[in-house]
């Protein structure tokens, strides 16, 4: 929806050189016996380690039921590739979360239609006050007259594949 106003897209950014070295050493530290994949509690560590925060049971379990089933846990590669597409979906939420920001000129923690309005008159001059007004109820799913960060935030990521 609002992503064809302007809005972010989820994007894939290079990991920096360094990035990628301190996520191998992470990797590297949590592979204690050397046996060149994590466990699943390997992995929890290494998510503590790199984002401050332990994975649910879900989070865990999609992880590891997505690696081979052959092996007894995530390889390097996979690893790699779970923290990057983790690093890009946490850099796309900030890009929401200032971009709601930028509405929330009152720092109230919602917006409303007259938000809408105000930013969309700057990023689409030339866009129909009534459209502004269907987007706006379109984002207000709770129909309360506030767009929270909770509704924007699905308003942004609406249709996108996942």
């Amino acid at each position: 929806m609002f992503p064809s106003v302007g809005g972010p897209r989820p994007r894939a950014c290079e990991a920096s050189a360094s990035e990628r070295r301190k996520w191998v050493e992470v990797f590297k530290a949590c592979d204690e016996d050397n046996k060149g994949h994590l466990s699943r509690e390997d992995f929890k560590v290494a998510i503590v380690m790199l984002f401050g925060y332990k994975p649910s049971k879900i989070e865990a379990d999609s992880v590891m039921s997505s690696v081979n089933p052959n092996s007894s846990g995530i390889s390097l590669e996979g690893f790699l590739d779970v923290v990057k597409r983790k690093k890009d979906a946490q850099l796309y939420r900030n890009e929401i979360r200032h971009l709601f920001t930028a509405f929330d000129v009152h720092y109230r923690g919602f917006l409303t239609l007259e938000d809408f309005k105000r930013a969309f008159s700057r990023v689409a001059p030339k866009l129909p006050e009534r459209t502004v007004l269907e987007v706006f109820r379109e984002a207000d799913q709770d129909s309360d007259g506030h767009v929270s960060f909770r509704d924007f935030e699905y308003a942004m990521n609406y249709g996108q594949a996942k």
